[in-house]
């Protein structure tokens, strides 16, 4: 029993340390098996089986007493199963593409309020929103713009400024 364990412990400290290194460790091989298996023998997954089928291999021989051939078979199956959803989970993960990050130029066309007084000849403040997240940037106007007025935003002067007008309705 004290050999799965031992091969439980060892599968949570090669998931510590892929952990921590981050891909550092499966580069040591050089890519020898580079897309072989795509992504089986990945440290994760390789983690995953070892520590399930040691605890699980442990508590069938303590726990049931039926000897070590129940024990390997039902260690075998519980670390197949482990391996097998780090491999699924981990390749969801991968497949995840999420929107592009928003840019400055995005900011072109929206609508926002003036939360500081912007003057003719120097910058005030503005409230917009872009990609949902409210936003307060510096803004420049041609003509003044009282506080709370509704402005649309002309063009982006850079990345924490923008050029404004006001609504006229």
């Amino acid at each position: 029993m004290a050999w799965f364990l031992g091969l439980g412990i060892g599968g949570i400290a090669v998931l510590v340390l892929s952990l921590i290194f981050d891909g550092v460790l499966e580069g040591l091989f050089g890519g020898v098996l580079d897309g072989l298996f795509d992504g089986l023998l990945s440290l994760p997954v390789i983690a995953g089986f070892l520590s399930m089928f040691g605890f699980a291999g442990a508590i069938v021989w303590g726990g049931t007493g039926l000897g070590l051939g129940p024990a390997v078979v039902a260690g075998l199956a519980a670390g197949a199963a482990a391996g097998g959803a780090t491999w699924r989970f981990s390749r969801a993960l991968m497949r995840d593409r999420s929107a592009p990050a928003p840019r400055r130029e995005d900011l072109v066309g929206t609508a926002g309020s003036v939360v500081t007084a912007i003057p003719a000849d120097g910058y005030g403040e503005v409230l917009l929103r872009q990609a949902g997240h409210p936003v307060k940037l510096a803004a420049r106007s041609a003509v003044p713009v009282a506080r709370g007025a509704e402005v649309w935003v002309e063009s982006s002067l850079s990345s924490t400024s923008v050029a404004v007008r006001p609504v006229e309705r």
